[in-house]
């Protein structure tokens, strides 16, 4: 990077000149010296917490990203806020807060960025809702910075009856309880799940949504490609760490600030990116979301248009085989921009964090030879993008459907429908629910749950049970986990709480998913639709006063990003 400015024109009003002697106080008590207050001030947002694995070993990449700060001439500044374990708050009342904690994470971020003029910042995030909320911070405050991704974590391994292992992960788990559920497997065979699917700290290991996310960042430019991707406990995470720290003082030097990276042309590669690896729904969400803070439009279309035109290449679990440490091994994000620019799916000359382009990164691409995971356009497991926009009477202003790891592409069934997840979880597990039905769990949108929780603990209950698992379908104007697989159309738009059509659902109506015509069709006639939805009454607000209600009188659509600004 050239054309140097002053990188610390921000912090000067903080900490420069006899009418900041008080506020140079306050810094020299917690240990800055009168030299690092001359110096650049770079913050580093912490998403760090001992609440699960994703983001707990944060504050040792937090102490790399430092180091490599203070190498390149910077002095940071370290704060934390707040996350939710998206796993762990899975199935209960606690779900509702992980979306919500996207608008927190972003508005805290911003805040005490503001609140201290920092020159630069480091965004270090671990769990699915801390990577939009970061970009989305950056978007705000447009000083040079950048998002660092904690890494997944490793598979766990299960020792098999014939004395063999077998790499299992948390989605063994939650499919693993729908199976203990159904009488299929026992409690001890429940406990040795339990107690081997995450051998230690880092995001959950597939394609789900915070390893989605994380190489969104990549394909958007605001992430360091390659550093990004090294899994939590690798031995090259502290490197790459420390890179990604003097790395941002680059930026700053150059004033290069994230406005200057990430444009329509950025974000079409990110979503050709997710495409092609069958990333998570959730990816339409925040990058619509993400969008909106960049001030450039973009729609659910938009998606569709994208992975219509774009195979599906990356064999990742939940639709595949291999978890993400197999894809940074196999050549990672680079060696997937190699594979997209070479179809002509990505623009090259997209710049990145790292001052280089994206086809400067993709030419950087070490592939281990034979590697199974990122395979070429001869081989693709699909013709087409691992996601789907469906629309239809059910769903005027959109849905999402991930195609990845199903073959479905038709469905016609009974709606069996529920108010909740929670009264659908239930009927699942006592058996309520036959093959073919179409499961529809509504008031769980964004105003309507609010804070439009993720439905793994159904879906996985049903992938646990032979039966089920590929019989039934889903809808929802929820989400999905990114560990979700099966025929699911989430965020159905608008939601039942503003009185959309899946308010007017009835049990024992038949519902048809046609894929192939991108329709999600309640087969009833419109005229008694019309008539249902004209004598149908809104609920009571689940909550009146607190950040539940605040989000839920703010929120938008799930098909405009779900944001509150």
């Amino acid at each position: 990077m050239s054309n140097e400015i002053n990188p610390k024109k921000n912090s000067a009003v903080l900490t420069e000149g006899p009418s900041r002697a008080a506020a140079r106080s306050y810094f020299r008590s917690v240990g800055f010296t009168k030299e690092d207050l001359h110096k650049p001030i770079i913050g580093i947002a912490n998403t760090w917490t001992e609440i699960g694995p994703c983001n707990f070993h944060l504050r040792q990449v937090a102490e790399a990203v430092k180091q490599g700060v203070r190498e390149a001439g910077g002095t940071p500044m370290e704060f934390n806020t707040v996350t939710i374990h998206d796993g762990i708050t899975m199935g209960t009342q606690g779900m509702k807060a992980s979306l919500i904690s996207r608008e927190v994470i972003a508005d805290s971020i911003e805040l005490v960025a503001r609140g201290n003029s920092f020159d630069g910042i480091v965004c270090i995030a671990g769990c699915d809702k801390n990577m939009p909320a970061a970009i989305m911070a950056l978007a705000r405050l447009d000083i040079p910075g950048l998002m660092l991704y904690g890494g997944s974590i490793a598979p766990g391994s299960l020792k098999q009856p014939d004395g063999t292992t077998k790499e299992i992960t948390i989605l063994s788990v939650f499919e693993g309880m729908g199976s203990h559920a159904a009488g299929k497997i026992t409690d001890q065979q429940l406990e040795d799940l339990e107690a081997a699917a995450c051998p230690g700290p880092g995001a959950c290991g597939g394609q789900f949504t915070a390893n989605t996310m994380a190489m969104a960042g990549e394909f958007l430019g605001i992430s360091p490609m390659h550093l990004t991707g090294v899994p939590a406990m690798s031995p090259e995470k502290h490197e790459s760490s420390r890179q990604a720290g003097r790395l941002v003082m680059d930026l700053a030097r150059a004033g290069l600030t994230p406005r200057k990276i990430v444009t329509r042309q950025s974000i079409d590669n990110a979503i050709a990116a997710v495409a092609a690896s069958g990333g998570s729904t959730n990816a339409v969400l925040h990058l619509i979301a993400i969008a909106h803070e960049f001030d450039i439009p973009l729609t659910m279309e938009d998606f569709d248009r994208i992975s219509e035109h774009t195979p599906f290449i990356c064999d990742l679990s939940p639709g595949g085989k291999y978890a993400a440490k197999d894809y940074q091994e196999a050549g990672g994000s680079r060696l997937l921009a190699q594979r997209l620019i070479e179809k002509g799916l990505l623009k090259g000359d997209s710049i990145t964090v790292s001052g280089k382009t994206l086809s400067e990164e993709a030419a950087l691409a070490v592939e281990t030879p034979g590697q199974p995971v990122i395979r070429t356009w001869d081989n693709a497991l699909k013709p087409t993008g691992g996601l789907v926009i469906m629309r239809g009477n059910l769903a005027p202003d959109g849905s999402v459907i991930k195609v990845a790891g199903h073959e479905r592409i038709h469905h016609t069934g009974t709606a069996r429908v529920f108010e909740s997840e929670d009264d659908c979880h239930a009927a699942v597990e006592a058996g309520k629910i036959n093959p073919n039905d179409v499961l529809v769990i509504r008031y769980e949108g964004p105003r309507g749950g609010p804070g439009m929780r993720e439905m793994l603990a159904v879906t996985a209950a049903i992938k646990g049970i032979p039966a089920l698992s590929d019989t039934v379908a889903l809808l929802t104007d929820g989400r999905f986990s990114g560990a979700t697989r099966g025929l699911m159309a989430g965020h159905v738009a608008p939601e039942a709480f503003m009185g959309g059509p899946i308010a007017a659902v009835h049990e024992g109506d038949t519902i048809t998913f046609d894929i192939p015509n991108r329709q999600l069709t309640l087969n009833v006639p419109e005229a008694e639709i019309a008539e249902r939805l004209a004598t149908w009454k809104a609920p009571e607000p689940r909550f009146k006063r607190g950040v539940f209600a605040k989000y839920a009188n703010t929120v938008s659509s799930a098909s405009e990003g779900a944001v509150t600004t």
